[in-house]
């Protein structure tokens, strides 16, 4: 549970404006991959990519980039807490879900069969 006691701030002006920055960073990014078609395919690669962190960047400093942050601390805490299965154990259970998918993957091609014979029965084919 939660132990800090904060009044929710509510987005203002200026996170809009920081959305919309984030969005033309990350559009900016792409463009100059389309525009600049004589460079390298790896120097473009790096101006989407730089495009992508700036945008990034900028909406980690409005509310919801901020929320969005705390919400990654949390779940790389919670995600602390699993028990992982034992490669034995995932194994094991892989088999088990692969034997489960064939079995019943045969059970309904023999439903289709009957269907299929019935269906042509009593068409009279």
């Amino acid at each position: 549970m939660n132990s800090k006691v904060e009044q929710p701030r509510s987005a203002n002006a200026g996170d809009f404006i920081k959305y919309t920055l984030a969005v033309l960073l990350v559009a900016a990014g792409v463009f100059a991959y389309i525009w600049f078609e004589q460079w390298p395919g790896a120097l473009r690669a790096l101006a989407v990519a730089a495009g992508l962190v700036a945008g990034i960047g900028v909406f980690l400093t409005s509310l919801k980039g901020a929320q969005v942050a705390e919400f990654l601390s949390e779940s790389r805490f919670e995600l602390r807490k699993v028990v992982w299965p034992t490669r034995q154990e995932a194994t094991r259970t892989t088999w088990v879900v692969i034997i489960a998918v064939v079995v019943l993957s045969l059970i309904l091609a023999g439903f289709d069969v009957v269907i299929q014979a019935a269906v042509k029965w009593l068409l009279g084919r």
